[in-house]
Formats: C-alpha cells, structure tokens, sequence
C-alpha cells in the first residue's frame, strides 16, 4: 500500500527536453513516462472513448505495477448525466449538474465491486450527509480537489482509498504548487488514512512541465511523513520554486 503520484496525462509537447529527454520519440513517450511514475489518470478518455484495441496497446506498453486511471467519458457524465454508466474509474460531474442522490446510487451499482470509483462534485448542493453516507457505502472515493492551494471539497474521507486532484499551484513560477501547500496536502492526507491505505495523487497543472516537477516534490513530501511511495520523477525543477512557505 502506498501514495501513488502521477499527472492527468501525458502526451503534452512542452514536457519534451523538461520531462521527456529530446531522443525519446513522441509515440514512445507513454513507455518512458512509466518507468519515472507509478500512475497516470487518462482524461483523454472524457472526449472520446478508445476501442478495446487501444486500451490492450496500452497495458502492453507498460510494466505491470503500473496504474492507469480512466476518467469517465463526457457522454456518460455530462451528455446522459450519469444514466447508462460503462466502467470508468473518475467520475468528474458538470459543474451544473446538482445533487441527485438516486441518480448517482444508480450509476454507482452499475460497476462491480472490485472497481474503484472516485467520484468528482462540482455543485455545492452535493455536499450533504446524504451524500456522504451513499459514497461510503459504495466505498466510492470522493475525488478531494484543489486549486491555487485551498480545498475545492469537503475533506470527507468516504473509502478505505484516497484521491486528490490539484489543478492550478499558487507558487512561482506559474503554475507550481508552493512547498507549503505540498506539505499542507501530505498532512491532511497522513492523517485522514493509514499507512497501509492507498492514495492516489493527480497533478493537472501541465503547462510548463509544471505536473511531473510537483508530482515528484509531493511524493518526497509524503515520503518523509513515513509513507511508502511509488516510484517518481526527480524534481529537477525544485529548485527554480519560488514562494516555498507561501
């Protein structure tokens, strides 16, 4: 059991000389990308979802430690707004679609019990007891988010599995995550499960390289709150963060 730290993608053509050394090709970027982290979460898949043949390709071209997170498909999710589900893992709901408990205790018993689930709110009505107990019961992760370091959700601890998405830094340069909203994020999630739990950790904020630089900086950081953590890129760039303790 450990933290797992990883980006919300990979194919980004600013990463290459940043992430990716100039000799690795384009179409060899998701192998090397798997040997610096333990995880990916896939949102290529919310626009359009690949044939089988694709997802195959995929778990051939990595080692098999290796875990790949598949947002749900748009249609799912804002199109049929949570009717008809098919299998993803995320589960990021329209920021104008409120809370339906049935609805989403509907789409959650669609999946077998083995599949972890995260489920993603982005309308304030979601956050009711209700709701609360429903995910926990299903043992479905609420999805925590942050951007520019202050919490976009409850801090509700739903599973016996953790998921944190952090989408924007308010350190410098733009748009890094400060050293202190790091470590501010490994204490919350130290003390909300054990050791022996599984958290899973995405950085979104792609442009610049600035998501695999503070991806590696927050698995240290959890590293040094005795976590085990999954391999991680080196922070090449951390000593080009300004505004740590900001």
């Amino acid at each position: 059991m450990s933290v797992t730290t990883g980006t919300s993608g990979w194919q980004y053509r600013d990463w290459r000389g940043a992430f990716y050394p100039p000799q690795v090709p384009q179409r060899r970027w998701l192998e090397y990308y798997a040997t610096q982290f333990g995880t990916v979460e896939n949102n290529g898949t919310f626009y359009r979802l690949p044939p089988r043949d694709t997802f195959a390709s995929w778990r051939d071209r990595v080692t098999g430690d290796f875990v790949m997170t598949v947002k749900a498909s748009r249609y799912l999710t804002h199109v049929r707004r949570l009717r008809d589900p098919a299998g993803p893992v995320l589960l990021q709901l329209p920021p104008d679609l409120r809370a339906d408990p049935p609805l989403l205790e509907e789409c959650l018993r669609q999946f077998p019990p083995t599949v972890r689930i995260a489920v993603e709110p982005r309308h304030e009505s979601w956050w009711t007891d209700e709701v609360k107990d429903l995910l926990a019961a299903r043992n479905a992760a609420l999805c925590w988010a942050d951007r520019a370091g202050a919490a976009l959700t409850p801090l509700w601890r739903t599973a016996d599995w953790g998921y944190l998405r952090l989408h924007e830094g308010e350190g410098v340069p733009w748009p890094r995550y400060s050293q202190a909203a790091l470590s501010a994020w490994a204490d919350r999630i130290a003390a909300a499960w054990a050791a022996d739990r599984d958290v899973y950790v995405y950085f979104n904020n792609d442009q610049a390289a600035a998501a695999p630089r503070d991806a590696a900086a927050f698995a240290a950081a959890a590293a040094s709150r005795g976590r085990a953590v999954t391999r991680s890129w080196p922070d090449r760039g951390a000593a080009d963060r300004s505004g740590e303790g900001s």
